[in-house]
């Protein structure tokens, strides 16, 4: 209490000073001496103080405009905070959601986990670590357990990943909705059953899919690039109209799968079986088909001008005058069959859904 008291009497004091002796003290010293009217001194000494006022009044502005910056960083830091424990909180609730016994309680952890990750960029990757370790614990090739179809069992007979196995119909989308906006670069799906996923439209550029079995996959307009499906199957699989450039493909089992319209370009199909897939109007240029299997493979009006064909195999292969080797092939001497265009391609709102469809019997030995 006494110090409050002498430090207001200090500052009173050193009001007083500033603004009835200082004054004074600067007119005189600007006159020099100079006799001038005692109204024009002081009128000359409240020209002063009005200076003084003003500046007073100026500081004292800053340092309130000062004082509520800091105040507002302090709010902001308190609010970021609040914000990052509502978020951490959020985030355990998720993951402990994951082990329940329940689906719903898992497909409800799932989807709040790809919440915080479209609300939190820091988050992100690790939630996409999460949900491609579910995917790859729950849904192992070959498969493990007894609730998951045998390996060979025939595809018509297994139901769409979204009936058999819901939840993790759930991880794949959310996986491929956040892996376009991702900073690491590796994202590992391998050794996965992924058999008649739903894919259409998602985004795996960089993800690992080494020796997954993706068998009847919907893939249509997704996004491969520089994807590595080594080992991989794709049989029967839509990639329509996907995008597969510099894909690293190597023996893999695309047979019978739909790549109409699909961006190969750069790809690496080294010693992959690509026996009755259909290709068409395809860009393949830059793509490798060392010792490829394209035996009965649809490449009316595919683009292989630029592509490399050293030791594929193109025996009953159809062409179309719309088909671009590359120069000085001999696509006659090679096996292929020369056939009509088949035009313009059906829309993709005509085709059978998912759910529904039948992959065809292969007529190529396995």
């Amino acid at each position: 209490m006494v110090a409050a008291v002498l430090a207001g009497t200090a500052g009173l004091a050193v009001l007083g000073t500033v603004f009835v002796v200082l004054p004074a003290v600067v007119v005189d010293h600007d006159l020099a001496g100079a006799g001038v009217a005692a109204q024009d001194r002081l009128k000359a000494v409240n020209d002063v103080r009005t200076t003084l006022l003003q500046v007073l009044a100026g500081l004292v502005v800053l340092f309130g405009a000062y004082a509520t910056w800091r105040q507002v960083r302090v709010s902001q830091e308190s609010l970021r905070a609040t914000q990052e424990g509502y978020v951490t909180d959020r985030f355990s609730r998720a993951v402990d959601q994951l082990g329940g016994d329940k689906l719903d309680v898992r497909i409800g952890g799932l989807h709040a986990l790809r919440r915080i990750a479209e609300q939190s960029p820091r988050d992100r990757d690790a939630i996409i670590s999460i949900q491609a370790a579910y995917l790859r614990t729950h849904l192992p090739w070959p498969p493990a357990g007894a609730g998951s179809p045998a390996a060979d069992v025939a595809i018509n007979d297994i139901p769409p990943l979204e009936t058999r196995v819901a939840d993790a119909q759930v991880a794949l989308t959310g996986l491929g909705s956040l892996c376009r906006h991702r900073e690491e670069s590796w994202v590992n799906l391998s050794f996965t059953d992924l058999r008649r996923a739903d894919c259409d439209g998602l985004g795996f550029p960089e993800v690992n899919f080494d020796r997954a079995c993706m068998e009847a996959a919907g893939l249509y307009h997704a996004n491969l690039t520089q994807a590595s499906l080594v080992s991989v199957t794709l049989r029967h699989a839509d990639l329509t109209t996907a995008i597969l450039r510099r894909v690293r493909c190597v023996l893999a089992d695309l047979r019978g799968a739909k790549m109409v319209e699909t961006d190969l370009r750069d790809a690496d199909f080294t010693e992959t079986d690509l026996r009755e897939a259909n290709l068409r109007k395809a860009d393949a240029r830059g793509a490798v088909f060392h010792r490829a299997d394209l035996r009965m493979t649809d490449l009316r009006g595919t683009d292989l001008s630029t592509a490399d064909l050293a030791g594929a195999r193109l025996t009953d292969a159809l062409a179309s005058e719309r088909t671009r080797w590359p120069a000085g092939f001999d696509h006659s001497a090679a096996g292929v069959v020369d056939t009509e265009d088949p035009g313009p391609e059906p829309s993709p709102l005509l085709q059978p859904p998912g759910m529904t469809w039948q992959a065809p019997p292969l007529r190529s030995a396995p």
